[in-house]
């Protein structure tokens, strides 16, 4: 996303705690900073992209940070998977100082990272997001404001849920088709011609059939988007069933030790339940 936003003509200071993460691109567009300060001083557009809400948290809200930095013709722009409530909490502790706050959380995965191809959904005021088009742009194909800050991250949440029930449906046709005696390979092509078909299946059906468990968007960051989902739905008096019920099939596998694989890897879970692990 750095890189996109480097090759789109943006000036781009990065900073990551983890050492060394930024050096790779030093040598593409991409400045390294050492520390948040440094970020802060200049930039227009302050774009956060982290694994949770505690982790936006620190960098918003903790002693030295950001909040005590920004001016206010500066945005912060928040591409995190987090909280809606704390998300709203956030944005009204810098609107006090004059700054604005736009979240917009992504989907699309690596390829649509790497691609410049992600879709992303904002929420914030109509002014912010008219001021933000050109950087959202140069990283996704696909921008849309869903209206008043947090919303971006509750269409996220819902997207998470479509995703996780929708892969959970794919391992389950797979391992019965295979199961049952089926070519589970030719099982995915008849299903991808008619209206079962989806990206899941395109995308991550191979990797089912291979028993390819790689790391894109792992499992660990699936349950975490899940437990935000739940979360939201018992705040709002929401039955979420399905949801709940993915959300313990995918807690079945970080508790066998996947939580780093990729969240396709649910398919060990029925692998499981049907012996075909053995």
């Amino acid at each position: 996303m750095a890189l996109n936003l480097a090759k789109a003509g943006h000036e781009v200071v990065g900073h990551d705690v983890v050492p060394g993460a930024a050096e790779g691109l030093a040598t593409q567009g991409v400045t390294p900073a050492s520390d948040l300060s440094a970020v802060a001083e200049h930039a227009e557009f302050i774009i956060l992209m982290l694994p949770d809400t505690p982790q936006v948290e620190e960098v918003l809200m903790a002693p030295g940070g950001l909040l005590e930095r920004l001016r206010p013709e500066q945005m912060v722009i928040d591409m995190s998977t987090i909280s809606p409530i704390a998300t709203r909490k956030m944005a009204e502790a810098l609107a006090v100082r004059g700054v604005m706050m736009l979240d917009a959380p992504v989907s699309g995965g690596v390829a649509g990272a790497r691609g410049a191809k992600l879709s992303i959904m904002v929420g914030g005021e109509e002014a912010g997001f008219a001021r933000a088009q050109p950087i959202l742009q140069a990283m996704g194909t696909k921008v849309v404001h869903v209206g008043a800050v947090g919303n971006g991250q509750t269409v996220k949440l819902c997207n998470q849920l479509v995703c996780a029930i929708n892969i959970q449906g794919m391992c389950e046709a797979i391992a019965l088709a295979r199961a049952s005696g089926l070519d589970p390979t030719v099982a995915r092509e008849v299903l991808m011609g008619g209206s079962a078909n989806s990206w899941m299946l395109e995308n991550l059906g191979p990797m089912v059939l291979a028993k390819d468990d790689s790391a894109g968007f792992r499992i660990d960051l699936k349950l975490k988007d899940l437990r935000l989902a739940n979360d939201l739905a018992f705040q709002n008096g929401v039955p979420l069933p399905g949801t709940a019920l993915v959300t313990s099939l995918y807690l079945e596998a970080r508790a066998h030790g996947e939580g780093g694989n990729g969240n396709q890897a649910l398919f060990r879970v029925y692998d499981r339940m049907t012996a075909q692990d053995r």
